[in-house]
């Protein structure tokens, strides 16, 4: 005959296993529905000295920023939101960070116009930490860097020209960077230009130089240089940026 003290202790073991499955149940359920399919594509006409290679992986780049932006979570927290920087900064983080099992979903190349279409699950309960994190920081005194460069600053002139100040973190010899272990890419200044709606109106890149006019070859660490691009008539608002 089993005892009764052993009975208790077998039903009160079974009354917490079936309570922590219980709880852990609804955790489970909202770490699923926080995870959502998200879809985006974008199509790119690009320009020398840019390769076919580095066009498509753009395209694909911001079909999957396209993406995180129209996804239903960023939509609702980011309606009040009038600083574009802010933005887009929001949504380069959530795509770099928060976004897992992306996959291409179509690709193709016509001419010069190259168009990715991709398939991604995203994060959307992290859409409110990295807005609170980044509203917090406030504003920086570099807008961006990597091993190469560092962005010092971005200015649209009165004529609509975007000036662009830039220091070079390592030495860029024009001549001998691009066997740098791939160096070269990381010396160039990306610029991405929107309309009104935050929609992208081109995007390019542009070699930096100590000075674009004379075209100089060699760009010594410390040094500054500057580059002035003209602004497209549709476009509202712009994003500097470098590639990491």
């Amino acid at each position: 005959m089993t005892p009764l003290l052993s009975l208790s202790r077998s039903g009160a073991l079974f009354a917490v296993a079936v309570q922590c499955f219980a709880s852990w149940i609804p955790a489970q359920a909202a770490s699923d529905h926080s995870r959502v399919d998200i879809t985006g594509d974008y199509r790119y006409a690009y320009h020398q000295p840019e390769t076919a290679s580095e066009a498509k992986q753009h395209a694909c780049t911001e079909a999957l920023h396209q993406a995180v932006s129209t996804s239903a979570a960023v939509r609702e927290h980011t309606a009040s939101i009038v600083d574009s920087k802010l933005f887009h900064t929001l949504v380069h983080t959530l795509a770099a960070q928060h976004v897992t099992d992306r996959q291409i979903l179509q690709q193709s190349e016509q001419g010069r116009t190259v168009y990715c279409k991709v398939k991604a699950v995203f994060e959307a309960d992290a859409v409110e930490r990295v807005l609170i994190a980044q509203t917090a920081n406030g504003s920086e005194q570099v807008l961006d860097q990597n091993r190469a460069l560092k962005i010092l600053a971005a200015h649209e002139e009165a004529d609509g020209t975007l000036v662009i100040t830039y220091q070079a973190r390592k030495r860029l010899d024009w001549l001998g960077t691009a066997y740098q272990g791939g160096l070269r890419e990381a010396a160039d200044v990306m610029v991405d230009f929107y309309d009104e709606q935050g929609i992208l109106v081109r995007s390019s890149r542009h070699p930096a130089r100590k000075s674009a006019a004379a075209g100089d070859d060699v760009m010594n660490p410390g040094e500054i240089g500057t580059l002035k691009i003209p602004k497209p008539l549709n476009a509202k608002t712009f994003r500097v940026w470098v590639v990491k």
